[in-house]
């Protein structure tokens, strides 16, 4: 066998792989044999079929499988030993391609085209300058985060009268002429929140009632134009709720008042752990580095995305096989038309630049990834989707655990390695170049992202 490639100009090729009788006469004996053992041909017993008749009944089918098969296996073996960097993948030549006879050759010549990435030689130095958004944590976001805290960690007390936000919990009845109607509506522990009724005379009759008091009000006032709503607290489908626009009564039977935590170390040890802040201004300080920590990823993420242009521009004017990549584009997926590669495709090569010039800084930068960083990726991931929920101080093991289910998703785990290997390359980037920190509150730092959108 032999396999050469001849370049067309510096990122386009021809690859040609000659094969002989040699490279596959054995193979195709031993499987034309494995028919003859397996063959069920009447007039003869199994195994016992001439083997000139085996090949001229399943020889052509046999050479052209085997033939195939050492095709494929040493085409990517050469490229991957001869580390070509190849974009996309081999396709068919249309020009050099001779016909193969499978029934009269016994040498078979097949040629490739091959598209080659650009070379890539990106310098940088300190006369280069990038900025790096960092959000400014103030005291506002400090005091909404500790509020936050104090609800979540808060506690359900009973209470004597009815207060806006209260929950009261009884049982409802519709009405007719003011006494329950026969074949009405009535929920036992019906749930109502006087803070949710849009009508304020409605939500007036409950402010100030007592357990036992009964109150005769209009859902349908009280609710106005919010169907889902009266639905649910009837508990009737949604259809119905036009033909109940009467009176109910509604018979308290507990009212729940939420208390908002203390600022105290009870507080802190159920938010943070336990011992981990002993003051309030620690308290306040630890939310902060919190705070700060979870729009750390987001400035990366912009840091990266401004520096996508220097990058380009530094690696200048790289050129591409543009038709072989457009009829691989074409070939690789049925939906794709050449009128959409056609509109598609400069915005295709835009990314694929800057997915080449990332791949080039890494490998020469010897920028690695390993087991370690994506498990420690991974319980950051976990450890951000916990604090979502308040939860900031979960254990050791149970974020290990968390991370590793996690990562059992190929695409997951794909997706932090990705992120995991920017987060690097992001900070090799801050090294080389000159940084410019600039401070922007929450809403400066979003409107960013909408600028680029």
């Amino acid at each position: 066998m032999n396999i050469s490639l001849k370049n067309i100009d510096a990122v386009s090729g021809i690859l040609t792989m000659e094969i002989v009788k040699a490279d596959y006469a054995d193979q195709v004996e031993k499987s034309l044999k494995n028919f003859r053992q397996k063959a069920n041909i009447p007039g003869f017993r199994k195994g016992m079929v001439p083997m000139g008749m085996i090949k001229k009944m399943y020889g052509k089918h046999v050479l052209a499988e085997e033939v195939n098969k050492l095709v494929s296996e040493n085409l990517f073996k050469y490229i991957r030993e001869n580390q070509l960097n190849i974009l996309g993948e081999p396709m068919p030549n249309e020009t050099e391609q001779k016909e193969i006879d499978f029934d009269t050759q016994e040498t078979f010549e097949f040629c490739f085209d091959i598209a080659i990435a650009p070379e890539i030689n990106i310098t940088l130095n300190k006369k280069n300058s990038l900025d790096f958004y960092q959000v400014a944590i103030d005291d506002e976001m400090v005091n909404k985060q500790l509020e936050s805290y104090r609800a979540n960690f808060g506690t359900y007390d009973a209470a004597e009268d009815v207060e806006e936000k209260d929950l009261i919990k009884g049982t409802v009845a519709e009405l007719e002429n003011g006494t329950p109607k026969e074949g009405g509506v009535v929920v036992e522990d019906a749930v109502i929140m006087p803070l949710y009724m849009k009508d304020e005379a409605e939500k007036a009759k409950f402010i100030g009632a007592k357990n036992n008091t009964v109150i005769v009000f209009n859902p349908h006032k009280a609710y106005e134009g919010a169907e889902a709503e009266i639905a649910a607290f009837l508990k009737v489908d949604k259809a119905e709720v036009a033909n109940l626009t009467g009176d109910f009564s509604f018979e308290i039977k507990e009212i729940t008042r939420h208390k908002e935590a203390e600022i105290n170390q009870e507080l802190f040890d159920k938010v943070l752990g336990e011992g981990t802040v002993t003051s309030e201004e620690e308290f306040r300080n630890k939310i902060k580095e919190t705070l700060a920590e979870q729009f750390e990823p987001q400035s990366n993420y912009k840091f990266l995305k401004d520096a996508r242009e220097l990058l380009i521009t530094k690696a200048g004017d790289l050129q591409f096989a543009d038709e072989l990549l457009k009829r691989w584009l074409l070939a690789s997926n049925e939906n794709n038309t050449p009128e959409k590669i056609e509109e598609d495709y400069p915005q295709i090569i835009e990314d694929l630049k800057y997915h080449l010039i990332k791949e080039n800084l890494v490998k020469k930068n010897d920028i690695k990834v390993e087991d370690a960083d994506i498990e420690e990726f991974g319980k950051r991931v976990a450890k951000a989707q916990f604090a979502q929920y308040g939860m900031l101080t979960v254990p050791e093991d149970v974020l290990a655990n968390y991370a590793q289910d996690l990562l059992k998703n190929k695409q997951t785990l794909q997706n932090v390695i990705d992120r995991a290997v920017e987060e690097k390359l992001a900070a090799w980037l801050k090294e080389q170049v000159k940084i410019n920190v600039k401070e922007v509150t929450p809403d400066e730092f979003n409107k960013l992202f909408e600028e680029n959108v």
